[in-house]
């Protein structure tokens, strides 16, 4: 590889590739590496210190059963976590239908008409719906929210930082005491109550509806299979968790999130929608519909910046609900609603005051002064429950059992000087009764699909996982080379952890002493990555890139608030950018200001340096990627950072391209003051279909102060900002695949990963460069991890750059980045992990794909009927009966030797992605449907 590139070591490609300026002239001081073997028996020891008691604290997190035919087949299987999100629908149509059955089992338990693919967790689902009734409230002037006193507090807290960017007065109240005033907008309740009460708000809503007040509910999915679904009641969005759909609390994360509402406010939905279209065949088929709405084509008008989801938990929580179908989920309901009751009844002989009259699962106890010696016995007995003052929660779940409650009976009949002898606990249960109200009893039906009732065995259910999993592409079958999105190896021995017990059983808001095992993870992590980026202190709230860019963007925000500088509003952020990066500057309340490239790609100094000084008086701050998202290892960036500070700003450098930096610069050493990292492609955790991410941010020592806060667990200073995410340490169960991969790498590994990420790019480059021109390069002509392939002159003979994309899929091969950051362009990485027999396979079809097109350019082919046109090519079309094609079979689907020992069949042709958004279906069609869309 590098006599192909002239250079004869490695360190010489990499001094050709790398301004001299931030080169890093020490090697990463971080702790020998360790062998696969090694770590895990250490790791082992860590878990030890993780004390799994039995929680009952509830508040959004609970205990589950996760079945092991989901677990083993999907949590465990590379073949749904390695996959990408599924911009390319024809080779994603498994993961697609598993999301669309996630979509429809959200809306049949909702009683909504249309749902996304999942948000992130419950807390900004919330606050995804606020702005949503914000942007489409009648009254424009109208700038007042009002939330229940009952919300959760994390709920509460994300609601309170995302109100203040677009000026929304938070109201915390009673919901029966709302102010008669024109300027509220909207409402949001929480269902059940987060003190566990049951209420009825069907005349609330009706009145509110009246005054023109939208209102959202945050409602419990396994409760909405006992208690009539908000839409019945009215409500106009409805969010919550699916954690209990089989998915491990992990210590806060990751779960999906749902977001539903009406079909009228489609256009303004937050994150992805799968929907039914048809391929060129007029078969069905699935695709993410409204794709228009997303960050990246609307930039600072989106609606939201969310570009990670959290598939892979959707589509278990999705599978959850097909295994256990209506009948199982409804059993499982019934029986957790069944052992609140018992405790209750338990507690009320007791002669305890238990205040809840109506409830589903959650109890609350008036102790006084008992509540200390119910503390200390709950602790001897390991169980934790939720103490608020005098108060104690207690959450039953889907694995509470007979003898849990039994456990909690004599704990608390030992505090009256009594046994479980005193307590009549059969008699409670053969005459208990409902504390769900008549009215707000269950009537109508849901999860009828066929889907939802057709795989209860685990064979049949493991024979479906199976077949959706044979439809999609992953990291299994070949490499998938996106630009800007890092699909590298996920190694093995960094993926078993997560599924260890002491891991994934810990409740976030369990005791400080019983999480030590958590906490060296992340102190240990917290160190390792401020060594790798250069700065003070790391912040794992943010559980998704674009959400570390919003966080990032507060702390600032903080920060000159902090120094008497609030009026600092004004953010540059070069034209190649993210589509992310103006919609979170926008979300953060701030205004967008668009810096020139010039014509070699980069960022334009003297446009920069003209505007910066320009708004020098409200500048807060420049968003760069570096290296650039167009590649490229941009020689002035310390100059760019020092016109930023001269001017009062602050730089935030988005993290997306931190694996060409790891080892041999930093962002602190470049100068930026704060950076997110994407742990999802820099440091291995999986993108699992389209999410879970991670976006934690590291600050310099000034920004640490202003690192987010929790209303539950203080995890920074007084001065800190309010919470970003729900989780104190966001999604953090996944951060023990980051832990493992940087302890396995030590310095010199992780540096190696970043020069062979520069060298296989590079290699790339010199072997397609005669066959497609390369648009970018730094000074010496070479690129960064990652390059442009142009390909806009090849419209003139009517072949589009998605043309290529579907012809890749004949290959075997996934397509790079399509049409971003320049359009009509493929932006490639190869990543460090791939062999150079892959890269050469790659290569070969991107080569002969050209050839192709020069058949086309010499006329010896048609422009509309040819290779690129007819791609991709299904097994059903090349083994039809019927070929009309001006080519044969064997070029069609064989096109080179090696695919035939690697073929990979698109389950579907090119679909149609304009019939889909004009006929929107977002959830399991009847034949009924799927025959009006075909019509």
């Amino acid at each position: 590889m590098l006599d192909h590139l002239g250079v004869s070591h490695l360190d010489e490609l990499i001094d050709e590739t790398l301004p001299a300026q931030i080169r890093a002239t020490q090697p990463l001081h971080l702790p020998s590496a360790q062998a696969e073997t090694a770590y895990l028996r250490k790791m082992k020891a860590v878990a030890d210190k993780n004390k799994v008691f039995k929680s009952y604290i509830g508040q959004g997190y609970y205990d589950v059963v996760l079945p092991g035919v989901i677990q083993r087949n999907v949590f465990e299987n590379p073949g749904w976590y390695t996959q990408y999100t599924p911009y390319q629908a024809e080779i994603a149509q498994g993961r697609l239908q598993a999301l669309l059955n996630f979509q429809t089992m959200v809306i049949d338990l909702t009683g909504m008409e249309i749902a996304n693919a999942s948000l992130l967790d419950e807390a900004t689902a919330a606050a995804e719906a606020m702005f949503m009734q914000y942007l489409v409230r009648k009254n424009k002037t109208a700038n007042q929210y009002f939330v229940s006193e009952t919300i959760f507090p994390q709920t509460l807290d994300v609601l309170h930082t995302r109100s203040q960017s677009y000026g929304i007065e938070l109201l915390v109240g009673n919901v029966q005491d709302i102010p008669d005033s024109d300027q509220i907008f909207g409402v949001l309740v929480q269902y059940p109550a987060g003190d566990g009460t049951v209420s009825d708000y069907r005349e609330l809503v009706s009145q509110l509806h009246n005054r023109n007040i939208s209102v959202c509910a945050a409602a419990d999915l396994i409760s909405l299979t006992l208690l009539t679904a908000p839409g019945e009641w009215g409500a106009d969005v409805v969010v919550g968790s699916t954690q209990r759909f089989g998915i491990p609390m992990g210590f806060g994360g990751p779960h999906a999130a749902y977001f539903a509402t009406k079909e009228v406010y489609k256009r303004n939905v937050p994150g992805r929608i799968i929907g039914v279209t048809v391929d060129t065949n007029g078969d069905y088929a699935l695709r993410m519909a409204l794709q228009t709405r997303e960050q990246h084509i609307r930039r600072d008008k989106a609606s939201s910046n969310i570009c990670t989801a959290q598939a892979l938990l959707a589509i278990m929580a999705g599978f959850y609900a097909a295994y256990h179908g209506p009948k199982g989920l409804k059993q499982i309901a019934e029986r957790i609603h069944a052992l609140a009751a018992l405790l209750d009844g338990a507690l009320r002989q007791l002669g305890y005051a238990q205040l809840n009259e109506t409830y589903f699962d959650t109890l609350r106890v008036e102790l006084g002064e008992l509540i200390g010696p119910l503390h200390a016995e709950a602790l001897n007995n390991e169980v934790n429950l939720h103490y608020q003052g005098t108060l104690a929660g207690i959450a039953i779940d889907e694995t509470t059992t007979y003898e849990d409650i039994e456990t909690l009976v004599r704990i608390f009949a030992k505090l009256k000087g009594k046994t479980l002898n005193d307590v009549d606990l059969a008699a409670l249960a053969s005459n208990a009764s409902s504390a769900i109200p008549e009215a707000l009893c269950r009537t109508s039906a849901y999860l009828t699909h066929p889907v939802f009732n057709s795989y209860h065995s685990e064979h049949e259910m493991l024979r479906y996982i199976k077949s959706l999993e044979a439809k999609d592409l992953s990291l299994c079958h070949s490499m998938i080379p996106l630009g800007s999105c890092t699909m590298k190896l996920n190694a093995t021995t960094e993926m078993v952890p997560i599924t260890w017990p002491a891991f994934g059983g810990l409740h976030p808001f369990a005791p400080t002493d019983q999480i030590g095992g958590y906490m060296q993870v992340i102190n240990e992590l917290n160190q390792w990555l401020s060594e790798i980026t250069g700065f003070a202190k790391v912040s794992f709230q943010p559980n998704s890139g674009a959400q570390g860019e919003y966080a990032g963007l507060m702390v600032i925000r903080a920060y000159h608030e902090s120094r008497g500088d609030s009026h600092r509003d004004v953010v540059l952020i070069p034209s190649s950018a993210h589509g992310t990066n103006p919609a979170s500057a926008t979300m953060a309340g701030m205004q967008v200001v668009v810096v020139k490239c010039d014509e070699r790609g980069n960022i334009d100094v003297e446009d920069l340096r003209t505007k910066a000084q320009l708004h020098a008086t409200d500048l807060a701050a420049l968003m760069v990627t570096y290296p650039s998202t167009h590649g490229v290892f941009e020689e002035p960036i310390v100059e760019i950072c020092d016109i930023i500070h001269q001017c009062g700003g602050q730089v935030y450098m988005d993290g997306a391209n931190m694996n060409a930096q790891v080892g041999l610069t930093s962002p602190g050493l470049i100068g930026a003051d704060v950076c997110h990292l994407n742990l999802h492609k820099t440091f291995c955790i999986p993108h699992g279909g389209g999410g879970p991410g991670m976006g934690p941010i590291g600050v310099a020592e000034h920004l640490v102060p202003f690192l987010p806060n929790h209303p539950v667990v203080e995890v920074s200073g007084g001065q800190g900002i309010s919470a970003v995410s729900a989780a104190p340490w966001g999604s953090a169960s996944i951060l023990l695949i980051s832990h493992a991969y940087i302890a396995m790498m030590g310095s010199e590994g992780l540096t190696n990963a970043t020069k062979y990420a520069i060298l296989n790019a590079n290699y790339l480059k010199a072997r397609l460069e005669s066959h497609y021109p390369i648009l970018y390069a730094g000074a010496n002509g070479r690129c960064a991890h990652e390059l442009i392939l142009d390909c806009r002159a090849f419209k003139a003979i009517g072949i589009e750059v998605s043309d290529i994309a579907k012809r890749l899929m004949d290959y075997g091969f996934h397509a790079p980045t399509v049409s971003f950051p320049v359009a009509g362009t493929l932006m490639v990485e190869p990543t460090e992990s791939e062999s150079k027999a892959e890269l050469d396979r790659f290569c070969e079809a991107l080569i002969a794909i050209r050839n192709e097109i020069a058949v086309i350019e010499e006329e010896q082919s048609d422009r509309v009927n040819n290779l690129l046109k007819g791609a991709p090519h299904t097994i059903a079309m090349v083994s039809a009966d019927t070929w009309d094609k001006p080519y044969t079979r064997s070029q069609a689907a064989f096109p080179l030797p090696f695919v035939r020992d690697h073929k990979f069949w698109p389950s579907v042709g090119r679909v149609n992605d304009s019939l889909g958004d004009r006929t929107l279906i977002c959830a399991c069609p009847p034949m009924s449907a799927y025959e009006e869309i075909e019509a």
